[in-house]
Protein backbone atom coordinates (compact mmCIF):
# COMPACT_ATOMS: atom_id res chain seq x y z
CA UNK A 1 0.00 0.00 0.00
CA UNK A 2 1.09 3.55 -1.14
CA UNK A 3 2.67 5.54 1.88
CA UNK A 4 1.86 9.37 2.54
CA UNK A 5 4.95 11.18 3.52
CA UNK A 6 3.30 11.23 7.65
CA UNK A 7 2.92 7.46 7.01
CA UNK A 8 6.79 7.33 6.51
CA UNK A 9 7.36 9.35 9.40
CA UNK A 10 8.52 11.98 7.83
CA UNK A 11 7.05 15.76 8.23
CA UNK A 12 6.57 17.95 5.27
CA UNK A 13 9.15 20.57 5.56
CA UNK A 14 9.48 21.15 8.95
CA UNK A 15 12.91 22.82 9.96
CA UNK A 16 15.01 21.03 12.71
CA UNK A 17 15.07 24.04 14.76
CA UNK A 18 11.47 25.18 14.88
CA UNK A 19 10.66 21.42 16.51
CA UNK A 20 13.36 22.32 19.06
CA UNK A 21 11.53 25.08 19.66
CA UNK A 22 8.37 23.33 20.11
CA UNK A 23 9.54 20.99 22.30
CA UNK A 24 11.35 23.57 24.75
CA UNK A 25 8.16 26.15 24.88
CA UNK A 26 6.47 23.91 27.74
CA UNK A 27 9.46 24.98 29.97
CA UNK A 28 8.45 28.71 29.72
CA UNK A 29 6.56 28.89 32.55
CA UNK A 30 9.22 26.96 35.07
CA UNK A 31 11.54 29.70 33.71
CA UNK A 32 9.80 32.48 34.10
CA UNK A 33 8.79 31.52 37.70
CA UNK A 34 12.50 31.03 37.98
CA UNK A 35 13.28 34.19 36.96
CA UNK A 36 10.30 35.35 39.17
CA UNK A 37 12.22 33.78 42.44
CA UNK A 38 15.52 35.47 41.42
CA UNK A 39 14.29 38.90 41.11
CA UNK A 40 12.13 38.68 44.44
CA UNK A 41 15.51 37.01 46.16
CA UNK A 42 18.28 39.44 44.43
CA UNK A 43 17.12 43.00 43.68
CA UNK A 44 15.73 45.98 45.67
CA UNK A 45 12.54 45.31 47.51
CA UNK A 46 10.78 47.69 45.82
CA UNK A 47 11.50 45.62 42.39
CA UNK A 48 8.46 43.10 42.56
CA UNK A 49 8.32 40.27 40.51
CA UNK A 50 4.57 39.52 40.46
CA UNK A 51 4.91 40.68 36.53
CA UNK A 52 7.32 37.36 35.65
CA UNK A 53 4.60 35.15 38.06
CA UNK A 54 1.61 36.20 36.49
CA UNK A 55 3.00 35.76 32.98
CA UNK A 56 4.49 32.63 34.01
CA UNK A 57 0.88 31.27 34.93
CA UNK A 58 -0.77 32.92 31.65
CA UNK A 59 2.22 30.82 29.61
CA UNK A 60 1.47 27.91 31.74
CA UNK A 61 -2.29 27.84 30.41
CA UNK A 62 -1.37 28.05 27.18
CA UNK A 63 0.87 25.43 26.86
CA UNK A 64 0.75 22.45 29.92
CA UNK A 65 -2.15 20.92 30.89
CA UNK A 66 -4.87 21.26 33.30
CA UNK A 67 -2.58 19.80 36.60
CA UNK A 68 0.28 21.85 34.69
CA UNK A 69 -0.95 24.88 35.24
CA UNK A 70 -2.81 24.47 38.72
CA UNK A 71 0.95 23.73 39.52
CA UNK A 72 2.26 26.71 38.06
CA UNK A 73 -0.69 28.50 39.74
CA UNK A 74 0.12 27.28 43.54
CA UNK A 75 4.03 27.47 42.77
CA UNK A 76 3.95 31.47 41.81
CA UNK A 77 1.44 31.91 44.69
CA UNK A 78 3.94 29.47 46.85
CA UNK A 79 6.69 31.53 45.60
CA UNK A 80 5.26 35.12 45.89
CA UNK A 81 4.31 34.18 50.04
CA UNK A 82 7.69 32.69 50.32
CA UNK A 83 9.21 35.87 49.78
CA UNK A 84 7.17 38.06 51.68
CA UNK A 85 7.44 35.68 54.85
CA UNK A 86 11.45 36.62 54.15
CA UNK A 87 10.92 40.00 53.64
CA UNK A 88 8.58 40.11 56.88
CA UNK A 89 5.76 41.36 54.75
CA UNK A 90 3.09 39.89 56.29
CA UNK A 91 1.73 42.70 57.67
CA UNK A 92 2.16 44.75 54.10
CA UNK A 93 -1.29 45.87 52.91
CA UNK A 94 0.03 46.39 49.55
CA UNK A 95 1.91 43.06 49.29
CA UNK A 96 -1.41 41.39 50.53
CA UNK A 97 -3.23 43.36 47.66
CA UNK A 98 -0.43 41.68 45.38
CA UNK A 99 -1.34 38.15 46.21
CA UNK A 100 -5.09 38.54 45.35
CA UNK A 101 -4.29 39.94 42.42
CA UNK A 102 -2.11 36.65 41.57
CA UNK A 103 -4.62 34.65 42.89
CA UNK A 104 -7.33 35.65 40.89
CA UNK A 105 -4.61 35.46 38.03
CA UNK A 106 -3.95 31.82 38.66
CA UNK A 107 -8.27 31.60 38.65
CA UNK A 108 -8.29 32.98 35.07
CA UNK A 109 -4.89 30.68 34.03
CA UNK A 110 -7.35 27.39 35.25
CA UNK A 111 -10.35 28.56 33.35
CA UNK A 112 -8.57 29.74 30.35
CA UNK A 113 -6.95 26.36 30.14
CA UNK A 114 -9.82 24.03 30.49
CA UNK A 115 -11.15 26.83 27.34
CA UNK A 116 -8.53 26.14 25.24
CA UNK A 117 -8.49 22.02 26.18
CA UNK A 118 -12.37 22.35 25.03
CA UNK A 119 -11.22 23.76 22.15
CA UNK A 120 -8.49 21.48 21.11
CA UNK A 121 -10.49 18.78 21.61
CA UNK A 122 -13.30 19.97 19.23
CA UNK A 123 -10.02 20.37 16.91
CA UNK A 124 -8.76 17.62 16.94
CA UNK A 125 -12.42 15.84 16.42
CA UNK A 126 -12.85 17.66 13.26
CA UNK A 127 -9.28 17.24 11.73
CA UNK A 128 -10.53 13.57 12.34
CA UNK A 129 -13.51 13.70 10.76
CA UNK A 130 -11.65 15.72 7.51
CA UNK A 131 -8.61 13.62 7.49
CA UNK A 132 -11.74 10.69 7.01
CA UNK A 133 -12.97 12.25 4.28
CA UNK A 134 -9.82 13.04 2.72
CA UNK A 135 -8.76 9.62 2.96
CA UNK A 136 -12.21 8.28 1.03
CA UNK A 137 -11.30 10.81 -1.55
CA UNK A 138 -7.64 9.94 -2.35
CA UNK A 139 -7.27 6.85 -0.36
CA UNK A 140 -3.38 4.83 -0.84
CA UNK A 141 -3.16 2.78 -3.71
CA UNK A 142 -1.87 -1.02 -4.16
CA UNK A 143 1.51 -1.99 -3.72
CA UNK A 144 0.95 -4.82 -6.29
CA UNK A 145 -1.28 -4.31 -9.05
CA UNK A 146 -0.78 -7.99 -11.63
CA UNK A 147 3.07 -7.32 -12.59
CA UNK A 148 3.20 -3.60 -11.44
CA UNK A 149 4.55 -2.37 -8.35
CA UNK A 150 3.17 1.08 -7.35
CA UNK A 151 4.31 3.75 -5.28
CA UNK A 152 2.94 7.40 -4.63
CA UNK A 153 3.69 10.34 -3.08
CA UNK A 154 1.17 13.44 -1.98
CA UNK A 155 2.17 16.90 -0.65
CA UNK A 156 -1.16 19.21 0.17
CA UNK A 157 0.50 23.00 -0.07
CA UNK A 158 -2.21 23.73 2.65
CA UNK A 159 -0.66 22.49 5.66
CA UNK A 160 -3.25 20.78 7.86
CA UNK A 161 -4.47 19.35 4.32
CA UNK A 162 -4.17 15.86 3.43
CA UNK A 163 -5.61 16.31 -0.24
CA UNK A 164 -5.80 19.39 -2.47
CA UNK A 165 -6.24 19.85 -6.27
CA UNK A 166 -4.00 16.82 -7.31
CA UNK A 167 -5.28 13.30 -7.68
CA UNK A 168 -3.80 9.71 -8.61
CA UNK A 169 -5.13 6.37 -9.60
CA UNK A 170 -4.41 3.15 -10.21
CA UNK A 171 -6.73 0.00 -10.94
CA UNK A 172 -6.38 -3.04 -12.27
CA UNK A 173 -8.46 -4.03 -14.96
CA UNK A 174 -9.48 -6.91 -17.91
CA UNK A 175 -7.53 -4.42 -20.11
CA UNK A 176 -3.98 -4.29 -17.82
CA UNK A 177 -3.25 -1.86 -15.01
CA UNK A 178 -4.44 1.79 -16.00
CA UNK A 179 -3.45 4.75 -14.20
CA UNK A 180 -4.65 8.19 -14.08
CA UNK A 181 -3.02 11.27 -12.56
CA UNK A 182 -4.47 14.96 -12.64
CA UNK A 183 -4.33 18.58 -11.33
CA UNK A 184 -7.11 20.39 -11.28
CA UNK A 185 -6.98 24.27 -11.85
CA UNK A 186 -7.11 26.30 -8.98
CA UNK A 187 -7.14 25.58 -5.22
CA UNK A 188 -9.52 25.49 -1.94
CA UNK A 189 -12.74 22.84 -1.66
CA UNK A 190 -14.17 23.46 -5.37
CA UNK A 191 -10.54 22.09 -6.65
CA UNK A 192 -11.28 18.89 -3.73
CA UNK A 193 -14.82 18.56 -5.15
CA UNK A 194 -13.32 18.46 -8.75
CA UNK A 195 -11.21 15.72 -7.80
CA UNK A 196 -13.13 14.04 -5.74
CA UNK A 197 -15.86 13.66 -9.05
CA UNK A 198 -12.97 12.36 -11.48
CA UNK A 199 -11.67 10.11 -9.21
CA UNK A 200 -15.58 8.90 -8.75
CA UNK A 201 -15.53 9.12 -12.57
CA UNK A 202 -12.62 7.02 -13.29
CA UNK A 203 -12.86 4.41 -10.56
CA UNK A 204 -16.05 3.62 -12.63
CA UNK A 205 -15.33 3.95 -16.21
CA UNK A 206 -11.56 2.16 -16.40
CA UNK A 207 -13.23 -1.15 -16.32
CA UNK A 208 -15.36 -1.04 -18.76
CA UNK A 209 -14.04 1.26 -21.20
CA UNK A 210 -12.13 -0.69 -24.07
CA UNK A 211 -9.54 1.70 -25.05
CA UNK A 212 -7.92 4.69 -23.10
CA UNK A 213 -9.15 7.17 -25.97
CA UNK A 214 -13.32 6.00 -25.06
CA UNK A 215 -11.54 5.77 -21.29
CA UNK A 216 -10.75 9.76 -21.61
CA UNK A 217 -13.60 10.31 -23.44
CA UNK A 218 -15.77 9.29 -20.60
CA UNK A 219 -13.92 11.09 -17.94
CA UNK A 220 -14.84 14.47 -20.12
CA UNK A 221 -18.29 13.78 -20.56
CA UNK A 222 -18.56 13.03 -16.95
CA UNK A 223 -16.79 16.19 -15.85
CA UNK A 224 -18.70 18.48 -18.77
CA UNK A 225 -22.10 17.27 -17.07
CA UNK A 226 -20.48 17.94 -13.82
CA UNK A 227 -19.64 21.69 -14.66
CA UNK A 228 -22.73 22.59 -16.45
CA UNK A 229 -24.68 21.75 -13.36
CA UNK A 230 -22.64 24.96 -11.38
CA UNK A 231 -22.87 27.51 -13.80
CA UNK A 232 -19.45 29.85 -13.20
CA UNK A 233 -18.32 33.21 -13.50
CA UNK A 234 -15.73 33.26 -16.70
CA UNK A 235 -13.11 33.83 -15.33
CA UNK A 236 -12.88 32.70 -11.75
CA UNK A 237 -14.97 28.87 -10.95
CA UNK A 238 -15.15 28.18 -14.11
CA UNK A 239 -11.10 28.11 -14.74
CA UNK A 240 -11.24 25.88 -11.41
CA UNK A 241 -13.17 22.73 -13.11
CA UNK A 242 -10.20 22.45 -16.08
CA UNK A 243 -8.17 19.13 -14.82
CA UNK A 244 -4.41 18.42 -16.67
CA UNK A 245 -5.10 14.55 -16.82
CA UNK A 246 -2.78 11.92 -17.86
CA UNK A 247 -3.94 8.47 -18.19
CA UNK A 248 -1.50 5.44 -18.84
CA UNK A 249 -2.51 1.38 -19.28
CA UNK A 250 0.01 -1.30 -18.80
CA UNK A 251 -1.16 -4.43 -20.52
CA UNK A 252 -0.32 -8.04 -19.15
CA UNK A 253 0.37 -9.36 -22.21
CA UNK A 254 2.72 -6.47 -23.85
CA UNK A 255 5.83 -5.13 -22.79
CA UNK A 256 4.50 -1.69 -23.36
CA UNK A 257 2.80 1.48 -21.90
CA UNK A 258 -0.02 3.29 -23.61
CA UNK A 259 -0.83 6.88 -22.52
CA UNK A 260 -3.10 9.56 -23.31
CA UNK A 261 -2.25 13.39 -22.30
CA UNK A 262 -4.93 16.08 -21.58
CA UNK A 263 -2.89 19.13 -20.75
CA UNK A 264 -0.58 17.53 -18.08
CA UNK A 265 3.14 16.88 -18.28
CA UNK A 266 4.31 14.26 -19.55
CA UNK A 267 5.74 11.11 -17.77
CA UNK A 268 9.14 9.73 -17.54
CA UNK A 269 10.22 6.74 -18.37
CA UNK A 270 13.34 5.05 -15.97
CA UNK A 271 15.42 2.33 -18.26
CA UNK A 272 18.38 0.82 -17.36
CA UNK A 273 19.79 3.83 -15.50
CA UNK A 274 19.07 6.38 -18.17
CA UNK A 275 15.49 8.64 -17.99
CA UNK A 276 13.36 9.52 -21.36
CA UNK A 277 10.56 12.15 -21.42
CA UNK A 278 7.65 10.78 -23.02
CA UNK A 279 6.33 13.39 -25.09
CA UNK A 280 3.17 13.36 -26.85
CA UNK A 281 2.98 13.23 -30.17
CA UNK A 282 -0.29 15.29 -30.22
CA UNK A 283 -1.24 16.14 -26.80
CA UNK A 284 -5.35 16.85 -25.96
CA UNK A 285 -6.50 19.69 -23.71
CA UNK A 286 -7.31 19.26 -20.41
CA UNK A 287 -10.57 17.70 -19.10
CA UNK A 288 -13.87 20.00 -19.38
CA UNK A 289 -12.53 21.21 -22.53
CA UNK A 290 -13.79 18.57 -24.97
CA UNK A 291 -15.22 21.12 -27.40
CA UNK A 292 -12.06 21.85 -28.09
CA UNK A 293 -11.01 17.87 -28.97
CA UNK A 294 -11.64 17.67 -32.67
CA UNK A 295 -9.99 14.62 -34.24
CA UNK A 296 -10.49 12.56 -30.78
CA UNK A 297 -7.89 11.37 -28.15
CA UNK A 298 -3.91 9.85 -29.63
CA UNK A 299 -2.48 7.22 -27.60
CA UNK A 300 1.18 7.18 -27.32
CA UNK A 301 3.25 4.45 -27.23
CA UNK A 302 6.64 3.48 -25.12
CA UNK A 303 8.19 0.11 -24.62
CA UNK A 304 7.74 -0.68 -20.68
CA UNK A 305 10.16 -4.18 -19.87
CA UNK A 306 10.44 -5.62 -16.44
CA UNK A 307 12.46 -3.86 -14.36
CA UNK A 308 11.71 -0.48 -16.01
CA UNK A 309 9.71 2.37 -13.99
CA UNK A 310 6.88 4.94 -15.13
CA UNK A 311 6.99 8.31 -13.27
CA UNK A 312 3.65 10.24 -13.18
CA UNK A 313 3.55 13.54 -11.47
CA UNK A 314 2.06 16.93 -11.61
CA UNK A 315 3.13 20.05 -12.27
CA UNK A 316 4.10 21.30 -8.58
CA UNK A 317 7.14 18.93 -8.63
CA UNK A 318 8.84 20.67 -11.59
CA UNK A 319 7.40 24.05 -10.60
CA UNK A 320 9.20 23.38 -7.37
CA UNK A 321 11.61 26.90 -7.14
CA UNK A 322 15.23 27.25 -5.17
CA UNK A 323 16.06 30.41 -3.95
CA UNK A 324 17.07 31.77 -7.18
CA UNK A 325 13.87 31.26 -8.62
CA UNK A 326 15.26 28.46 -11.01
CA UNK A 327 12.46 25.59 -11.49
CA UNK A 328 13.50 22.33 -10.14
CA UNK A 329 15.19 19.87 -12.69
CA UNK A 330 13.35 16.70 -12.35
CA UNK A 331 14.70 14.51 -15.49
CA UNK A 332 18.27 15.52 -14.32
CA UNK A 333 17.52 15.04 -10.40
CA UNK A 334 16.32 11.57 -10.93
CA UNK A 335 18.90 10.14 -13.12
CA UNK A 336 20.55 8.91 -10.20
CA UNK A 337 18.00 7.26 -8.61
CA UNK A 338 16.34 5.48 -11.24
CA UNK A 339 17.83 2.53 -10.17
CA UNK A 340 15.47 2.45 -7.09
CA UNK A 341 13.22 0.93 -5.73
CA UNK A 342 9.78 3.03 -6.23
CA UNK A 343 9.40 3.48 -2.72
CA UNK A 344 13.16 4.61 -2.06
CA UNK A 345 12.63 6.28 -5.31
CA UNK A 346 9.88 8.55 -4.34
CA UNK A 347 11.53 9.06 -0.71
CA UNK A 348 14.82 10.87 -2.17
CA UNK A 349 12.79 13.01 -4.37
CA UNK A 350 10.55 14.38 -1.38
CA UNK A 351 13.51 14.80 0.33
CA UNK A 352 15.38 16.83 -2.63
CA UNK A 353 12.51 18.93 -3.07
CA UNK A 354 12.26 19.38 0.65
CA UNK A 355 15.96 20.90 0.62
CA UNK A 356 15.85 22.75 -3.15
CA UNK A 357 12.92 24.77 -1.93
CA UNK A 358 14.38 25.22 1.38
CA UNK A 359 11.22 23.98 3.04
CA UNK A 360 8.94 25.99 1.50
CA UNK A 361 6.41 23.96 -1.22
CA UNK A 362 4.00 26.46 -2.57
CA UNK A 363 1.98 23.69 -4.64
CA UNK A 364 0.04 20.38 -4.24
CA UNK A 365 2.74 17.58 -5.35
CA UNK A 366 1.54 14.22 -6.23
CA UNK A 367 3.94 11.36 -7.97
CA UNK A 368 3.36 7.72 -8.87
CA UNK A 369 5.52 5.41 -9.59
CA UNK A 370 5.21 2.16 -11.35
CA UNK A 371 7.58 -0.44 -12.08
CA UNK A 372 7.37 -3.42 -14.45
CA UNK A 373 7.52 -6.74 -12.25
CA UNK A 374 9.33 -9.90 -14.23
CA UNK A 375 6.63 -11.91 -15.93
CA UNK A 376 6.06 -14.13 -18.90
CA UNK A 377 4.00 -13.18 -22.13
CA UNK A 378 2.10 -15.17 -23.15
Amino acid sequence: MARSPEERGEKRGVPHSAGARARLLPALPALLLFIGLLIGLFTPRAVRPDAFLATAMVAGAALLPLWGTVLTAVGACAIFVGLMVDFDALRDATAYSELATLAVIAAFAVFLNRLLGRRAHQLTQVRSVAEAAQLAVLHPVPRHLGHVTLESLYLAAAAEARIGGDLYEAIRTPHGVRLLIGDVRGKGLLAVQTAAALLSAFREAAHDAPDLPDLAHRLETSMSRRASQYPGVPGSEIAERFITALLAEIPDDEPVVRTVTCGHPPPLLLHCGGVRTLRPAAPSPPLNLGMLVSDGYHVDLAPFHPGDQLLLYTDGVTETRDRSGAFYPLAERIRSWSGEAPHQLLDHLHRDLIAYSGGELDDDIAALVARRRPGRWP
